[in-house]
């Protein structure tokens, strides 16, 4: 049998992976809760663990973090085949493991559906869309929006990208028409209400400073989608050969999307790291910090995130979509 791997972490074992009623205890956990920090599933982990045995009581302390991988990748060996994983992220700041159930297959606004309505998750588009283009260009990677600016999305534009209005050939026509779309503005209160919920939920953080962001479940479930979406490769028939446009990049160190973090200072350079994963990358190379890419000199001061919008300063073309600003820019 081959080594199966989940997040760097090898089951050695030739056997098959072990299933017992931890492991069924583990699985009804993540049902009740869906979301774990390392911390918060600790005790969970070691109560579960004392009851299968109670001779050898553990306590939070005795919980390491390849133990509980080791119960993630048995775990997942036998809920793949129904469509479920548990997949881990770290926090892009802090570093500490953050835990969710996922369904494999399902597309993630399919499930919200269970919770918010159409509009509602409409409006869940219309942020994602301003944290990963309107706010998110070639020159301030901020991909997060302030609070006020969220409230502000409550209304629906005449159009969106996210299918405000579908496009449609008519059949006695060259030129398309437009379908209008029937997704109408939220008030106030419904805007607070799915706000909360997406905190509450793991999927957005607000920070101190008044910025939504994506929390790591909302990195987990929505990884695909932000690429599929926001990352633009040139049409098969454009003649131009025009660069592709990539929004959405991940760390050098851990591989994981990169939302808060630095970039090289080289606009032209693809490079993106989580501030720890800089850290240990950079702490082995002493003064002479170059980027490993493009070897440009490795400031560590050109921010992704909320910070590139409060200490970076903002350009004359702050506020503009990002694809204006990457074609001024080029």
């Amino acid at each position: 049998m081959s080594r199966r791997q989940v997040n760097g972490y090898r089951n050695e074992s030739p056997e098959p992976p072990v299933y017992d009623d931890a492991h069924r205890a583990f699985l009804q956990a993540f049902f009740s809760h869906s979301v774990f920090t390392i911390d918060k599933l600790r005790p969970v982990v070691a109560a579960i663990l004392s009851a299968q045995d109670p001779e050898r009581p553990r306590l939070e302390g005795d919980i390491t973090e390849p133990m509980i991988m080791s119960l993630v990748q048995n775990t997942n060996a036998k809920i793949s085949h129904f469509d479920f994983e548990i997949h881990s992220a770290r926090d892009q700041t802090k570093g500490d493991r953050t835990f969710a159930l996922v369904n494999t297959t399902s597309d993630t606004f399919t499930q919200l559906a269970t919770a918010f309505t159409p509009d509602e998750i409409a409006y869940i588009k219309r942020l994602l869309d301003a944290m990963f283009e309107e706010n998110n260009s070639r020159t301030r990677e901020i991909m997060a929006v302030k609070q006020m600016r969220a409230n502000q999305l409550a209304k629906a534009p005449a159009r969106n990208r996210q299918s405000q209005a579908a496009t449609q050939l008519d059949a006695d026509a060259d030129e398309p028409t437009q379908v209008e779309s029937n997704i109408k503005s939220i008030n106030h209160g419904e805007c607070q209400r799915v706000l909360q919920m997406l905190v509450s939920q793991g999927f957005f953080q607000l920070s101190s400073h008044h910025y939504y962001s994506l929390a790591p479940r909302g990195l987990l479930e929505l990884r695909n989608y932000l690429k599929e979406t926001y990352n633009e490769l040139p049409a098969e028939d454009d003649d131009e050969e025009s660069e592709p446009i990539v929004r959405i990049r991940d760390c050098e160190g851990c591989q994981e999307i990169v939302t808060i973090g630095l970039r090289c200072d080289n606009r032209d350079c693809g490079v993106r790291w989580h501030t720890r994963c800089a850290n240990q990358f950079f702490g082995r190379q002493g003064s002479a910090r170059r980027c490993p890419k493009c070897k440009t000199a490795w400031t560590g001061t050109t921010y992704v995130g909320e910070k590139a919008d409060r200490v970076q300063p903002r350009s004359s073309t702050a506020g503009r979509s990002s694809r204006a600003q990457h074609n001024e820019d080029d």
